[in-house]
């Protein structure tokens, strides 16, 4: 879905997953620092947005999420998984409870794959599930705005912000308003800044959520079964991911940013070393310059010099080994 802020002056498209949004406006790092001081917003409409509404939507949802739900207080913002039988990442939902409807914004496209399998497992609960990402769009106000929120709007607040579900025929006139509006790769930036992992990035098919540090997030070790489970405590009980996150200073002398994929080494094995890992995300940042998050075998000691590709590499521990 092609958001109307795409014809702002200066906008450029996002490509790929973020297709439909604005990557920049002209002036990657203006947007940062913009965002840093707590002005401005993100245009977030392409995620997409599910709701759930009936008496059983906490009670049911707590028994599929890895997060304890089934309290949830009104306004109080969470984050949860979907894992596999295997115990490995699928979804992630970044969800708030009205009083009345649970809403969660979840990664550009895969809504309908997760409304499938939550439909599948409805049973005999008093849930409804419904796709709201054609009528509502999720607009991102960083930590310290003072921007308005329009009546009616239901907001998710965080500790990086406000996210708000906000009607799409609102989304032109609400940025007019409160802009200056920054692009994805300046959230992107700070997400990485943040060591904040995104499902589809910092995850592949075998990814657990201890490689990304996010237990206790996302995943809460002291409620009910839920699929997946079984790995969850077995990991956690024996204390050993056989990856980890972590986050990379990259020499910034080098022209092109190693994308997702690209293989990470010793730099004292060189280029042809033995993989240990792959970039997830990188981005470059107003003030740390090149930055990356990475996902690493467990036992690369946590001082080792890193190559990303060609580019050198300094870690940071995300993730204790």
């Amino acid at each position: 879905m092609k958001s109307p802020l795409l014809s702002l002056p200066g906008a450029v498209p996002a490509e790929g997953r973020d297709e439909g949004v604005a990557a920049h406006y002209g002036d990657l790092f203006r947007e940062q620092r913009a965002l840093s001081d707590g002005t401005g917003l993100v245009d977030l409409s392409h995620r997409g947005v599910i709701t759930v509404t009936g008496p059983d939507r906490l009670s049911w949802l707590h028994l599929l999420l890895t997060q304890h739900v089934s309290e949830l207080p009104r306004g109080v913002a969470t984050e949860a998984l979907i894992l596999s039988a295997n115990g490995h990442i699928e979804h992630a939902l970044y969800l708030v409870d009205d009083g009345e409807t649970v809403w969660a914004h979840v990664e550009p496209g895969t809504q309908q794959e997760l409304i499938a399998y939550l439909e599948s497992m409805k049973f005999y609960y008093r849930a409804e599930i419904a796709d709201r990402t054609d009528d509502i769009a999720v607009v991102h106000l960083p930590a310290g705005s003072i921007a308005g929120v329009p009546d009616g709007v239901v907001v998710r607040e965080t500790a990086h912000g406000r996210d708000l579900f906000l009607p799409r025929e609102q989304l032109e006139a609400y940025a007019a308003k409160h802009g200056p509006v920054a692009g994805l790769l300046a959230y992107e930036a700070l997400r990485i800044e943040a060591h904040r992992p995104r499902v589809g990035l910092e995850t592949d098919h075998r990814t657990i959520p201890h490689e990304l540090g996010l237990i206790g997030s996302a995943v809460h070790l002291e409620k009910g079964c839920y699929r997946g489970q079984e790995t969850v405590a077995r990991v956690h009980n024996l204390g050993k991911p056989p990856r980890r996150l972590v986050f990379l200073h990259l020499d910034g002398s080098e022209v092109l940013l190693p994308g997702h994929g690209t293989p990470v080494r010793l730099a004292s094995d060189g280029a042809e070393g033995r993989q240990l890992g792959f970039v997830t995300s990188s981005a470059r940042h107003h003030e740390l310059g090149p930055i990356a998050l990475a996902l690493v075998k467990r036992n690369v000691p946590v001082d080792a010099e890193l190559l990303a590709g060609d580019t050198a590499a300094a870690q940071e521990v995300v993730v204790e080994p």
